[in-house]
C-alpha cells in the first residue's frame, strides 16, 4: 500500500493521522512471515472477538474485494447487520473496515485501535518478529465488529489462506474465486500448489462455494474439502450464470442459484467475470441462509435489488467523460485478461490510452502482453508505493511488448494522466466519442488516479 498521506488522513484529523503513521510503520502488507502464532496470541487476548460471529471467507487470486462487496450488500438484503473486511484500500484506510455498508468512522478506527494497540506491544514483546500491519488490521476488524455487533462477518483473505491472519477463523461458509499464478514466492510455482494453500480456509464441516477453476486447483480445492467433510458447491454443477447479456451501465443476467433460478437480475458492472462474482456471491449467501435445492430459491426481489444496489469502486470505473478515464485495479495477467474481455464487450472505444503503474513481484511482462491489443499507446507511469516499480524499468519492459513508437513514460502520475488525457483528445476518433483513456496495473495506481480525477472534477 502507499505510504503516501492518504485522504483518509485528511479527512479523520490528526488522531486518524496518528493511529495511521503507527500502522505504517509496521511490517507492511509485502513482507510477510507466514504464521498463524501472533494473530492467535492477539486474538486470545483480547477475549477471542473473532468468535462472536458466523463468518463469510472469501480467497482466490482475482475478484475478492468484488466477490465480498456483493456477499455484503445481498446479506443486508435480507436484515442482517453485516461487518466487511477487504483489503487493499483505494482511498482512506477506513475501507477496509465496512459495519452496514459503511467504512467506519474515523472516531470509532482511532478508539479501537488505542484499546487493541497494548494487547498488540504485550504480543510484540512475546515474539521474535512483531505484528504486520495487516495483523493488525485484522485484529481491529474483529474487535469492531464484536463489539458492534455483526450478526455476520464477510472477510477477505490477504493473500493464500491457510496461514492467513484472516484465518483464526472457522468460517461457515468458504468462497473461492479463480485461481491463478501470484504471488508465487510465497503461494508456489503453479496453480494446483497455491490452491492447495488457498484451501486452508475451508474447515471441517462448512460449505465450500468454488468458482470454476483451473483442474489442478479444482482438484486441490476437493481434496481438502473430503478431508475436512466440508460440503462442496461448485460453479457449472450446483449453481452459475445462465445468460448474460450487455446492458447501460452494466449487464442484465440470469442466474443458477442453489435453490433455482434467478431471472431479469441487473448488475451494473462490466465483465463476464463480475456475472461469475454475482453468482458465486449468490450461491454463498444461499449457502450461509441454508437455502439449497430442498428449499428453493430465496427472495428474487431481495437479489435484484441487492445486485443492482452493488458498487465496486476501481474496478472499470468511470471517473471521467470526455474523453471517458476508467480505473481498474488489475494487477495480474489474468485480471487484466479479464479486464481486456470487458473492455472490448461494453464499451464502444475505437481508440484508448493506457496509463500502467506496477509493484514489483507481479508478472508485469504478463501484464503488459494481456493490455497491448487493447491500446493504441501506453503512458508509463509509477505510483507512490515504496514497492513501485520505477518507470524507467517498467517503460523498458513496455517497448519490449508495445515497441518503442507506442510508448511514453511519465514518472509523475498526474503528469502522465495529463499526457493520456492530451493522446486520446488528440486522436482522430475522440470528436466521435470513441477516444479513452484507462489506468491500470495496480489497485495503488487505480485509488490514486481515482483520487486525482475525483479532485479535478470538484
Amino acid at each position: 500500500m502507499s505510504t503516501s498521506t492518504s485522504p483518509g488522513q485528511a479527512a479523520g484529523g490528526p488522531e486518524l493521522a496518528r493511529v495511521e503513521q503507527a500502522l505504517l510503520a509496521r511490517w507492511p502488507e509485502s513482507r510477510l512471515q507466514p504464521s498463524l502464532a501472533r494473530i492467535t496470541a492477539l486474538v486470545d487476548l483480547l477475549g477471542s472477538p473473532h468468535r462472536a460471529f458466523p463468518v463469510v471467507q472469501v480467497t482466490g487470486t482475482n475478484g475478492k474485494t468484488t466477490t465480498a462487496r456483493m456477499i455484503d450488500e445481498l446479506l443486508r438484503g435480507f436484515g442482517l447487520r453485516v461487518g466487511r473486511f477487504t483489503s487493499p484500500h483505494l482511498e482512506s484506510i477506513r475501507e477496509r473496515i465496512v459495519i452496514d455498508g459503511e467504512p467506519i468512522s474515523a472516531e470509532r478506527f482511532v478508539e479501537v485501535h488505542d484499546d487493541v494497540a497494548p494487547y498488540v506491544q504485550m504480543v510484540d514483546a512475546g515474539s521474535d518478529v512483531p505484528m504486520s500491519f495487516f495483523e493488525v488490521m485484522v485484529a481491529l476488524a474483529y474487535a469492531a465488529f464484536a463489539e458492534t455487533p455483526v450478526d455476520v462477518a464477510v472477510v477477505e483473505v490477504g493473500m493464500g489462506g491457510t496461514w492467513d491472519a484472516t484465518n483464526v477463523v472457522d468460517a461457515k461458509v468458504a468462497v473461492v474465486t479463480p485461481v491463478a499464478l501470484d504471488h508465487a514466492e510465497y503461494l508456489g510455482p503453479d496453480v494446483a500448489t497455491i490452491a492447495g494453500e488457498k484451501a486452508g480456509i475451508i474447515k471441517p464441516e462448512s460449505i465450500a462455494v468454488l468458482a470454476h477453476q483451473p483442474a489442478g486447483a479444482l482438484e486441490a480445492l476437493v481434496r481438502r474439502a473430503i478431508e475436512v467433510e466440508a460440503t462442496v458447491a461448485r460453479e457449472g454443477t450446483e449453481f452459475g450464470v445462465l445468460e448474460r447479456r450487455v446492458a447501460v451501465g452494466g449487464q442484465q443476467v440470469r442466474l443458477q442459484g442453489l435453490g433455482g433460478e434467478y431471472d431479469e437480475v441487473y448488475l451494473p458492472l462490466f465483465g463476464a467475470h463480475q456475472a461469475q462474482n454475482a453468482a458465486v456471491s449468490l450461491a454463498a449467501v444461499e449457502a450461509f441462509l441454508g437455502a439449497g435445492a430442498a428449499s428453493g430459491p430465496v427472495a428474487q426481489d431481495v437479489v435484484r435489488d441487492a445486485l443492482a444496489a452493488v458498487r465496486s469502486p476501481g474496478r472499470l470505473e468511470r471517473v471521467r467523460s470526455s474523453p471517458a478515464v476508467l480505473v481498474d485495479a488489475a494487477h495480474n495477467p489474468a485480471g487484466m485478461a479479464a479486464t481486456v474481455e470487458a473492455v472490448r464487450e461494453s464499451f464502444d472505444f475505437t481508440r484508448l490510452v493506457g496509463v500502467v503503474g506496477c509493484v514489483r513481484g507481479k508478472d508485469v511482462s504478463g501484464i503488459l502482453e494481456a493490455l497491448e491489443p487493447l491500446c493504441a499507446e501506453l503512458v508509463v507511469t509509477q505510483n507512490s508505493s515504496t514497492r513501485a516499480l520505477p518507470a524507467d524499468e517498467l517503460g523498458a519492459l513496455a517497448v519490449d511488448v508495445f515497441g518503442a513508437d507506442r510508448v511514453s513514460v511519465h514518472p509523475l502520475l498526474p503528469e502522465a494522466l495529463e499526457s493520456a488525457i492530451e493522446l486520446a483528445e488528440a486522436g482522430p476518433d475522440d470528436a466521435l466519442g470513441g477516444s479513452g483513456v484507462l489506468v491500470t496495473g495496480s489497485v495503488i495506481t487505480a485509488g490514486e488516479a481515482r483520487t486525482l480525477l475525483a479532485g479535478r472534477r470538484s
